[in-house]
């Protein structure tokens, strides 16, 4: 260690650029596609429709449940654990002219029906078709507003090279994410779209601290070259970046698995996105920004002419 930090470059982070950039490639290749195939399973908040979670005296058979549903004319519901094995929670498309309270009458009768047991109503939900579409609508814009906001800031804060590698970072995280959902099918509600920000927000802070030191070391070191220059950096950085990232998923992991089923989408949402936000500040940035030929002459602020200086002194 004690060589490494004698050298120019400290930690060579950018020896392995080539190998970080090919998976990032693949990770966001197989996230698109999945987005384009799969979807995302969007949950109540969006969709619309009612939600009824269920205790159970004993652990519940879900094939059970969806065969008692499915004869009782529910076919469409989705069925799956809700924290314990004895809870379940059990999701409809919107009906029109049912009322939910009667839904969850009749669901009720037909689990009662099917098993021997106590079998009783925690909580029901009811979500229009048109406030889904209009949480649709309105997640999307906050979405679209921030990261309008986020580039605009980024282009009057760097030089164009070093701004489009925090663009180019900031698209990387929330493509991922967005994909993590897509291909496990995790549901997408309210709170993973509030994660989802929070990840943008924590992604462009950590970047814009990377792009900082990488500009500040172009204009201090004259001699090393641009990979020399964005190793040291980030080298620099090191420290500050894993005190951060470990100290947010310490709460995080607490909040994964203390939190409940409510927050666990939260709490998974970002938890992956801090752990691809650190990774692409340090590899994502840096690397775009390199292979659009960042150098320390780009970064050199403008000198101003004072006004007098090119006349003849006085005798």
């Amino acid at each position: 260690m004690q060589e490494i930090i004698k050298t120019n470059e400290r930690l060579p982070f950018m020896r392995f650029r080539g190998i970080m950039g090919i998976i990032s490639i693949i990770l966001v290749v197989a996230s698109i596609a999945s987005l384009s195939v799969n979807k995302l399973n969007f949950g109540l908040d969006f969709t619309g429709g009612t939600l009824l979670e269920v205790g159970f005296e004993k652990p519940a058979d879900l094939s059970r449940v969806r065969s008692a549903l499915d004869n009782k004319g529910f076919g469409d519901a989705v069925v799956q654990n809700y924290g314990t094995q004895e809870d379940i929670l059990i999701r409809l498309e919107p009906r029109e002219g049912v009322k939910a309270e009667q839904l969850g009458t009749d669901i009720l009768d037909s689990l009662r029906g099917e098993f021997e047991q106590t079998v009783e109503m925690r909580r029901i939900e009811f979500v229009g078709p048109n406030v889904g579409d209009e949480f649709i609508e309105q997640g999307g814009l906050a979405m679209l507003t921030a990261l309008i906001c986020i580039l605009l800031y980024i282009a009057m804060r760097f030089e164009w090279r070093l701004a489009v590698g925090a663009v180019a970072a900031l698209a990387h995280d929330v493509i991922l994410t967005l994909g993590l959902f897509s291909i496990l099918g995790l549901e997408f509600d309210l709170t993973v779209l509030a994660a989802l920000l929070a990840v943008i927000g924590y992604s462009i802070n950590d970047t814009v601290v990377v792009c900082d030191r990488i500009r500040e070391t172009f204009r201090k070191y004259a001699k090393l070259t641009p990979i020399q220059t964005v190793n040291r950096a980030l080298t620099d950085t090191l420290s500050r970046t894993l005190v951060t990232s470990l100290t947010t998923i310490l709460v995080l992991l607490t909040l994964f698995f203390l939190g409940g089923p409510l927050i666990h989408g939260f709490a998974t949402a970002l938890l992956f996105g801090v752990v691809i936000g650190t990774y692409s500040s340090i590899y994502i940035a840096s690397t775009v920004a390199l292979a659009f030929g960042v150098s320390r002459e780009d970064l050199m602020p403008t000198e101003v002419e004072k006004e007098g200086a090119d006349q003849d002194p006085l005798p």
